[in-house]
């Protein structure tokens, strides 16, 4: 039987693996692109912008999180087992005490955000106190603590300036090829190589965006394994992973672009099976998850 370990270094290796392809999928596209339209500073203007882009986000991704979702601060005093709960798993992962705020929602669910260790923030719902009991709510938290401990925010941060470079590259070929690129011989080869070079920045950034999304999946189940380790109690976090997928209760904060930060999916109403759907989901299905907690052996 697979124990928590041989899951996590499964989940980080996978994880290397998309990465390293998601980079060789930027070089190889740049270059592409760069000989149709016979500009070799398209990739350096690519790189430049999106970094600049991506610089503001990472600096200042916990406020900007904190404010769409409504969050507010609490103290100690106001939420006397939370703070235990959390001051407890941080001393045994080794963790500074991270700011720790309230959503007003009925809904069970949970984030974690901020730049490092040092600037971490984990915010959960008033549903999230309310219906789970000491185990579940230790389970989510050490989920949301692997989080911050594995680096996740930075590694998200460098996937959504590779997967911006894509983009930007993309729209660079389209302006450029039709308002002054590179004026290739007209003749059936140079016309089937402009007509790849369209369909590759057409199909590039969905494929960027794919590599972007399994990368987070996998990011959920190498959560989940750590926070085991953190916890020696698989069932917690799985028992607290079926109330919250069975909960009616919406989550009117939640949007598109920050759905993926929430311990699970926080829109609700019916989720397809179909393989295709499942490429484009945020998060690993919750009876995968669960299947996987139950499967390991502490």
């Amino acid at each position: 039987m697979a124990t928590i370990y041989t899951y996590a270094e499964s989940n980080t290796r996978r994880t290397w693996v998309y990465l390293t392809f998601l980079f060789l999928f930027i070089i190889g596209l740049g270059w592409f692109f760069s000989y149709l339209l016979n500009s070799q500073g398209i990739l350096i203007v690519a790189v430049i912008f999106s970094i600049l882009m991506s610089f503001g986000s990472y600096w200042y991704s916990d406020k900007i999180v904190l404010a769409m979702s409504g969050a507010r601060p609490i103290k100690k005093e106001d939420s006397l087992e939370l703070y235990r709960v959390i001051e407890n798993l941080c001393i045994t992962a080794g963790l500074p005490l991270p700011k720790i705020y309230i959503l007003n929602e009925a809904q069970p669910n949970a984030f974690a955000t901020g730049r490092d260790a040092n600037h971490a923030v984990v915010a959960v719902t008033r549903g999230l106190l309310e219906k789970l009991d000491k185990t579940e709510l230790e389970g989510v938290m050490a989920h949301e603590l692997s989080h911050i401990g594995n680096k996740d925010i930075l590694l998200s941060t460098v996937i959504v300036i590779l997967v911006g470079m894509v983009t930007i590259i993309s729209d660079l070929f389209f302006r450029m090829s039709f308002w002054g690129g590179r004026d290739r011989d007209r003749n059936s080869a140079g016309a089937i190589l402009v007509l790849l070079g369209i369909v590759a920045a057409i199909l590039a950034p969905i494929a960027a965006t794919l590599i972007q999304l399994a990368i987070s999946r996998k990011r959920e189940f190498l959560a989940d394994a750590s926070g085991v380790l953190l916890t020696r109690y698989p069932e917690g976090l799985a028992r607290a992973l079926e109330k919250i997928a069975k909960d009616p209760a919406p989550l009117r904060a939640a949007n598109n672009s920050t759905a993926h930060l929430y311990i699970e999916n926080p829109f609700r109403g019916k989720k397809s099976q179909n393989w295709l759907t499942n490429l484009f989901m945020t998060h690993p299905s919750v009876e995968d998850r669960i299947r996987a907690l139950r499967g390991m052996e502490v």
